[in-house]
């Protein structure tokens, strides 16, 4: 059996958060499990974050996701098989 994930690095999580929902609901029939990871610092939250994604969609499906939310300012996401 192959996994599907999608791994995302979101900067500037207080101005992309809301824009990399939108494209992730769009999506949600997909997305098998999702993981949202955040560092906090003693005195606020991290600017940065990570998104794990479990999918289960087609190439196409996949590579569509991708794209959009690679289109979003300081996200970057990347697609592995494992």
């Amino acid at each position: 059996m192959n996994y599907k994930i999608i791994l995302i690095k979101i900067g500037n999580r207080e101005n992309t958060a809301i824009e990399v929902q939108k494209i992730l609901t769009e999506f949600g029939c997909k997305i098998k499990t999702r993981l949202g990871l955040h560092n906090i610092e003693p005195d606020a939250c991290s600017p940065l974050g990570l998104v794990i994604l479990e999918v289960v969609a087609d190439t196409k499906e996949i590579n569509s996701l991708i794209k959009k939310l690679n289109a979003v300012k300081s996200v970057s996401a990347k697609y592995i098989k494992i």
